[in-house]
């Protein structure tokens, strides 16, 4: 009589099993990190090359629609940073909803429009979807900030950062007309930062002077700022960063020419 050799059951050790639930844990978020920054920022750039075509093909028509409060989610601005490289533009885009910010920076809508007294606010990404706003902490004291609108260029020039109040006047005379270095180093603009980090809850950031709770501009008292917010630390939304900067000058356009900032790299 032929023997049946019994098969030995397969025992589940608890220390694989964790193992293997750690191994798929960690494969499914090497996916998710891929997902997050690279395919996003490709389905970003697609986004954002047809709103530039949309704001282009809008600058380009020779006969316009009357002028209208643009739409959300559409663009109505140009931002350059000329630090960050002369190939770094992003159009601006109403809104800061998920769906807005996926296109580009956007513009949150009940803050001033580019070079008006006030506080003009966008926020934008740092990681993934294109990642408008990754090097913001980068940037210096003086360094300029330029938006382009249908008819103006504006120039923006980055707060002191971290400078002694004794010397944020004397610092801020290195960008900007004695005037306004003096404005925002006394007053309410005193302790207003160019760069810094705070808590998502902190809104007062984009009022027309941060930090301050009012939420009315002063057109003939306030300045003209230029405020951008994006998350902190990298791939964690658990803080926020805030870069502030002072407008030091508006020039209509004149066909193709640029600021100086553009061209020099200032």
């Amino acid at each position: 009589m032929a023997r049946h050799r019994r098969q030995a059951k397969t025992r589940l050790d608890p220390i694989s099993v964790f193992g293997e639930v750690l191994i798929t844990f960690g494969v499914l978020a090497l996916l998710f990190g891929f997902w997050d920054v690279f395919w996003t920022d490709i389905q970003s750039g697609r986004q954002q090359a047809a709103v530039a075509q949309e704001l282009d093909n809008q600058w380009d028509d020779k006969n316009p629609r009357p002028l209208t409060e643009p739409a959300e989610g559409t663009a109505f601005a140009r931002l350059f940073i000329p630090s960050f490289g002369s190939d770094f533009n992003f159009s601006v885009v109403k809104g800061v909803s998920d769906e807005d910010l996926t296109k580009g920076p956007g513009h949150y809508q009940e803050t001033q429009a580019p070079g008006k007294p006030g506080n003009f606010a966008m926020a934008g990404h740092r990681v993934g979807r294109g990642s408008p706003f990754n090097d913001l902490g980068l940037l210096k004291t003086c360094d300029s900030v330029v938006v382009e609108t249908a008819g103006s260029w504006n120039i923006y020039r980055v707060l002191p950062i971290d400078v002694a109040p004794g010397d944020r006047q004397a610092e801020a005379e290195k960008c900007m007309p004695p005037e306004l270095a003096k404005k925002i180093s006394s007053g309410e603009y005193a302790g207003v930062n160019g760069r810094y980090i705070t808590t998502p809850s902190d809104v007062n950031v984009i009022n027309p002077v941060p930090g301050q709770q009012r939420v009315e501009v002063h057109p003939k008292d306030d300045a003209a700022l230029l405020t951008m917010t994006t998350c902190h630390p990298q791939f964690s939304n658990k803080q926020r960063m805030i870069v502030h900067a002072a407008l030091v000058r508006s020039e209509p356009k004149k066909g193709g020419e640029l600021p100086e900032e553009l061209t020099k790299g200032a």
